[in-house]
């Protein structure tokens, strides 16, 4: 949420190169009825330089050398060449008459058939060949690899100029250029390029990607930006059957199910670096849903592309995107090989999709060379570094990168660099660069310290009625070796202080040893998480929603104090040790953590009771998240990707006389979550907990199912369930949760143009509670066990207004205890795509 929400932020504060291409053309193609015709082939005539109308029946396309006749044409109209007077021409209006006399030609309109079409058996090779094509070919490979990444504020006009947020920096309107594929104007904000070494090994399936320079200008040093940008700019292949890009997937147009999804017409046939190639169109059969319009070239002998050019559909259920493009190239290597050379992506940000909207260019153009094949390095070769950076690559002088670039910088390029080199020292746009800080890290910085996190300075809970929260962290840099961490807080209501501060040091960076420690004095809402969390600063929205429902008095004092050594021997997989103490109260008259000490008998028919429970304990935990991205290389690192697989063991010891503590027992838990993208029919997320507490424990140390008595969808609670309503020492839960991506409304045609997305899911849990915990429960509790298996499931609906969630969700069993929930309403707000 908080990555998409830099897209939303640039709309509003981010103030490229100029490319004097010799023809360029923009308009609108309609039929003789003035109606605009979707996906219109658009071409320069005798090169392969083209493009496709948008829905709308507008285009924009741009030549590097002056051309004389661009050719319209569209199945079921009839051809048309239109001579060019001069080098620039915008707002052109090209009318297609209907095609009068088919000679030998089959035509397809609207829906095209499945028979008797030429493009769809070309398909089919096409189908047969992808794996044994370019790089599959090969048991390794190894390439250069240039990429750079510009983003730049589009549609620029006087009336924008003129703005008043533009006080002081007039100067970076001179550097105001057109886009080759929109025909808009734009101006940049922040430039990026990265050269590297690519290795691959086709047996294994490994990639490794060594970076030997990178440099930067506008937002240097930004690690949400540059953290938002890995996750935007994810690596895909146009031969797989869908393509994730900003975390939704696309059905490819060379995907196996592409007939189902696209329309297919064989358009052209020509010689393309001496080859011959077939030119064909697709656009999607059906609005909004994840697909593209455009065309590729195809190779008539070994079925690869040769070039693809495409863009997503305006109607596509996809937020705050308003156009993607994506072109790829491909030379000839040794007569037969195609391997890709020049790979574009180009993504327009805006609040909305009109057609003069202004937003936020998002562009990647990559160059890959100087291939090389079956060169075997060993296996060790491709294990991922733990924690490296290599500093000297961010220091290479001009004359490096003049002399290593793929491409050239031009003159205006370079005056890019300086222009926004200067940009940074205007305090206007400093000013609008730390507003972007804020948000995304919820941190306001000053020097070396940063006050916050922001979101978290009021709450509400019914034992200190209205909070107030101030804290702050250490903060030198993103890549800082320790940090330290505290805040106050303050209740109206109960007019107490609470605090907590901890600290981190890592003093092993190649494999991330990491210790810290810390102490906590406050008021928490045990029971709104299962598996158990040690973080001293961590605090659950549980315990200070600001509106709940039923009775929410069920809050406890906790008085924590830790310390842990953490270590990374492989990506991605830590280990954890450590110690904790910790005291429970309860915090309300209303609620009871008491315990016996001495059950009742007939000498003691009361028997003796604590209300205070003292406990020390070890603990060892392992994480495992595979396929997860970081970014930043210091103590504390930002995630650079989602969703990825993680799983989490835990194992806890209690020792009874160690710092006064009340109990020994045994502790076990267990934590897996699983998304799978299930292609055009959305993504799933499967979650499982277990857990089993071997010992005799008062309600304090026993596991609760998740209740959730907050207005908003919390990840992991079950909606229906109050706070304590089913106590466990042995438990098991299971969550599934299906977001359909809109697939189902795409179909219904009055919710169309809504773009809501549906969500459906089921929760479940199991658990027991021994007799021997039962008899020393002295806190007026029912301890209640989900022993008959307690679920619930629920339906929804995303995207409302491109950031608000329903959920509705009824309980399945259990209905006849008293005080329940059997429907419940849960919203949420957020960003995303």
């Amino acid at each position: 949420m908080k990555k998409n929400l830099l897209i939303i932020v640039l709309f509003l504060i981010v103030p490229i190169t100029q490319i004097f291409a010799q023809t360029k053309v923009s308009g609108i193609v309609v039929d003789k009825t003035k109606q605009p015709v979707p996906f219109a082939n658009i071409v320069f005539k005798n090169t392969s330089i083209s493009t496709v109308t948008n829905e709308d029946g507008r285009f924009y396309i741009e030549s590097p050398t002056t051309q004389q006749t661009l050719v319209v044409s569209s199945v079921g109209f009839s051809e048309k060449e239109i001579t060019l007077t001069k080098s620039v021409n915008y707002n052109f209006t090209v009318e297609l008459n209907d095609q009068e006399s088919l000679k030998e030609v089959v035509i397809y309109t609207g829906k095209t058939s499945k028979k008797d079409n030429p493009a769809l058996a070309i398909l089919r090779k096409i189908w047969e060949r992808k794996r044994k094509n370019g790089l599959h070919l090969f048991d390794q490979y190894q390439m250069e690899k240039y990429e750079k990444v510009e983003f730049d504020i589009n549609s620029i006009d006087s009336a924008y100029k003129k703005n008043k947020l533009f006080k002081g920096m007039e100067f970076i309107f001179d550097h105001v250029d057109t886009s080759k594929i929109t025909g808009k104007t734009y101006l940049p904000v922040f430039i990026n390029e990265a050269l590297s070494d690519v290795y691959g090994d086709n047996k294994i399936a490994k990639v490794k990607e060594i970076i030997k320079a990178n440099k930067t200008s506008g937002y240097e040093g930004n690690q949400q930006i540059l953290s938002f940008i890995k996750d935007l700019y994810s690596d895909y292949d146009i031969y797989n059957n869908h393509i994730l890009l900003f975390d939704k997937s696309f059905t490819s147009p060379l995907s196996t199910t592409g007939i189902d999804t696209y329309n297919y017409v064989l358009k052209d046939s020509a010689f393309i670096d001496k080859k011959w190639c077939y030119n064909i169109v697709f656009y999607p059969r059906r609005k909004n849903e994840l697909t593209f319009k455009g065309d590729f070239w195809v190779n008539d002998t070994t079925f690869a592309i040769k070039k693809i050019n495409m863009a997503v559909t305006k109607s596509a259920n996809i937020n705050w995107v308003k156009d993607i493009y994506v072109e790829q190239e491909f030379e000839v290597l040794n007569d037969s090989v195609f391997i890709l050379t020049k790979d574009y992506l180009m993504s327009d940000f805006a609040v909305n999709k009109k057609e003069k909207s202004k937003g936020v260019y998002g562009k990647r153009t990559t160059f890959y060379q100087n291939h090389q094949f079956n060169i075997p390095k060993p296996e060790k070769f491709f294990k991922e570094e733990v924690n490296f950076v290599d500093n000297e690559v961010y220091k290479k002088n001009d004359e490096y990168w003049e002399e290593n670039r793929f491409e050239k910088l031009n003159k205006d390029e370079q005056g890019v660099y300086k222009m926004l080199d200067t940009l940074k020292t205007v305090p206007a746009f400093k000013r609008l660069a730390n507003l972007v800080t804020i948000l995304a890290s919820g941190y306001i910085n000053f020097e070396n310290f940063d006050f916050g996190p922001i979101f978290s300075t009021f709450g509400y809970n019914e034992v200190e009625g209205l909070r107030v929260q101030l804290g702050g962290r250490t903060y030198f840099g993103p890549n800082d070796p320790w940090r330290v961490q505290a805040y106050t807080a303050y209740g109206f209501e109960d007019q107490k202080f609470k605090y907590g501060f901890a600290g981190k040091w890592m003093i092993d960076k190649k494999n991330r040893i990491i210790i810290s420690g810390g102490n906590r004095h406050d008021i928490e809402q045990l029971g709104a998480s299962l598996t158990t969390s040690n973080d001293v600063l961590a605090r659950n929205y549980g315990s200070s929603a600001f509106i709940t429902t039923g009775s929410n008095g069920k809050l406890t004092n906790i008085e924590l104090t830790n310390a842990y050594i953490a270590i990374e021997p492989v990506k991605n997989l830590t280990f954890q040790t450590g110690v904790t103490y910790k005291t429970l109260e309860s915090a309300s008259p209303v609620f009871s953590l008491d315990y016996y000490t001495t059950l009742p008998s007939a000498e003691n028919p009361e028997g003796v009771i604590k209300n205070k429970t003292t406990q020390s304990e070890f603990n060892i935990q392992a994480e495992y998240t595979p396929k997860r991205r970081t970014i930043a290389y210091g103590v504390e690192r930002s995630i650079a990707n989602s969703p990825y697989t993680t799983l989490f063991v835990n194992y806890s010891q209690g020792y009874k006389g160690v710092f006064n503590s009340d109990f020994n027992y045994k502790k076990l838990e267990f934590y897996y979550k699983q998304p799978i993208i299930i292609g055009p029919l959305g993504r799933t997320n499967l979650i499982l907990e277990l857990g089993k507490t071997f010992g005799t424990v008062p309600l304090g140390l026993l596991s609760v199912v998740p209740g959730n008595q907050t207005l908003f969808t919390i990840e992991n609670s079950f909606s229906n369930l109050n706070y304590y309503e089913f106590v466990t020492d042995k438990y098991a839960t299971l969550q599934w949760n299906h977001d359909f991506n809109g697939r189902l409304f795409a179909r219904i045609p009055f919710m169309r143009k809504l773009n809501w997305r549906e969500l459906i899911g089921v929760k479940a849990a199991y658990g027991t509670v021994s007799d021997a915990n039962r008899a020393i429960n002295a806190s007026g509790l029912n301890y209640v066990a989900p022993e008959n298996i307690y679920w619930e499931y629920n339906a929804g609906i995303g995207n409302i207004f491109k950031v608000f969630r329903l959920d509705f969700s009824w309980r399945g069993s259990y209905l006849n205890m008293p005080d329940i929930n059997r429907f419940a309403i849960k919203g949420s707000f957020g960003f995303y795509f």
